[in-house]
């Protein structure tokens, strides 16, 4: 395989995985189907024998005689999909522990509830946990031919094959999301109405970056509370979406309760929506929406490839003052608001400025950010002001560093 190729396809957590492996025995990476899980550990481990328990053969031998299986590979290998024979992490626990070697055993799933419940079953103290998510938009710019616009990049979404194999996005789209509620919604759990399953989905698209109602989305779908609950676990356990939670502190202000729905990739929200063309999404009510959660689950991304998986939630209360993220650090916390619009104003501050001024007094506050849909990066009184493509190099530096590094780069141009 050409260097080109392999360079694509190693991602950013390649060197927490690589760490990983020179510590711990097992090393189990999770995500969402067709996010790279694969590729990624062939890359990383090719010494490693790959096996697949998506192969009946391989799953039955794993299932029915584990100990058999195992001896096939004695000095460890890739084993994917390994939720499928969940028994089988029992007795990869007891040859850990006659024979403990680092990195050994890497194994990888996409059900993030059937594997991780088996993990800490059977591997705790022997395995590190880690997630692939789909591409940031660092990954994505890594490739030959990727969308430049705003529009064109939310509409097009982040799932690897679209970029590696240049396949029209909308297509894919529909073929994985089919396939989606086939397979892994049964796979996952017994659910009988797969029709009302994929409105459901229709209708969190269109609550994307909302707070989550369940007495709305439970009126709109005709279902009743629990299963809404019941189905929305199975969304979180394949990682299509996931829930941000609102920021909590004694504060004068009533704070809003409830946790905001964000999807992981913007492609499929679009999708959901009808939304085909750029061309849809500029004139689309919800594009707003699909932008902040492009922002939220990119940041999330950025976080959980350098191994931060907690730390991110959003304020908003009784008054209606809402900033759209809040990202928490060691060094402090930076606040982040989103707009689509091309065009910056000095009105983009107005509302993280009024927030700042409430979080201040329990929060050690750090930076201010504005993501917008325009190309120019500005640093205001109130905080910086960071174009759409510029987001990935942003996090997780500091902006100032940001700043710094482009005032040198053009004096060194001067």
């Amino acid at each position: 395989m050409d260097t080109a190729r392999n360079r694509f396809k190693l991602r950013d957590i390649a060197p927490k995985l690589t760490q990983a492996a020179q510590e711990m025995a097992a090393v189990v990476l999770t995500g969402p189907r067709q996010s790279g899980k694969t590729t990624l550990c062939q890359n990383i481990f090719p010494d490693r024998p790959y096996v697949t328990l998506e192969a009946l053969d391989m799953r039955d031998l794993a299932v029915e005689d584990p100990r058999a299986f195992l001896a096939r590979f004695p000095e460890g290998a890739i084993i994917d999909e390994v939720q499928r024979a969940p028994d089988l992490l029992s007795y990869i626990q007891v040859d850990i522990d006659e024979n403990w070697i680092p990195g050994r055993w890497i194994l990888t799933g996409s059900q993030n509830l059937a594997l991780l419940e088996s993990v800490s079953q059977s591997l705790a103290g022997r395995a590190a946990i880690h997630y692939l998510l789909p591409l940031a938009r660092g990954e994505v710019e890594r490739f030959d031919s990727y969308p430049e616009s705003l529009s064109e990049t939310l509409c097009t979404g982040t799932y690897p094959p679209i970029f590696d194999r240049k396949l029209d996005a909308t297509n894919w789209l529909q073929s994985y999301l089919a396939t989606y509620i086939e397979r892994d919604v049964r796979s996952i759990r017994n659910v009988g109405d797969l029709s009302a399953f994929q409105s459901f989905i229709r209708l969190c698209a269109g609550r994307t970056a909302q707070p989550l109602n369940y007495t709305s989305l439970t009126s709109d779908c005709g279902i009743s509370q629990p299963t809404a609950k019941a189905w929305l676990s199975i969304l979180e356990a394949s990682f299509i979406v996931f829930r941000l939670p609102p920021f909590h502190a004694n504060l004068r202000s009533r704070l809003t309760k409830m946790p905001k729905l964000h999807f992981y990739d913007t492609g499929l929200v679009c999708w959901l929506l009808g939304i085909r063309t750029p061309e849809q999404l500029d004139a689309h009510p919800l594009r707003g929406a699909v932008f902040e959660t492009w922002v939220v689950s990119e940041i999330a991304k950025q976080r959980i490839n350098e191994g931060e998986i907690d730390g991110l939630s959003f304020y908003r209360d009784a008054e209606k003052n809402e900033t759209d993220l809040i990202v928490e650090s060691p060094d402090g916390a930076t606040l982040i608001e989103t707009k689509s619009a091309q065009t910056a104003s000095q009105f983009f501050f107005k509302g993280i400025r009024k927030i700042r001024k409430k979080l201040e007094p329990v929060l050690r506050l750090r930076d201010s950010i504005v993501v917008y849909g325009g190309d120019d990066a500005q640093k205001h009184t109130d905080g910086y002001l960071i174009p759409w493509n510029k987001l990935h190099s942003t996090f997780p530096c500091l902006p100032q560093q940001v700043f710094q590094k482009r005032k040198h780069a053009d004096s060194i141009a001067k």
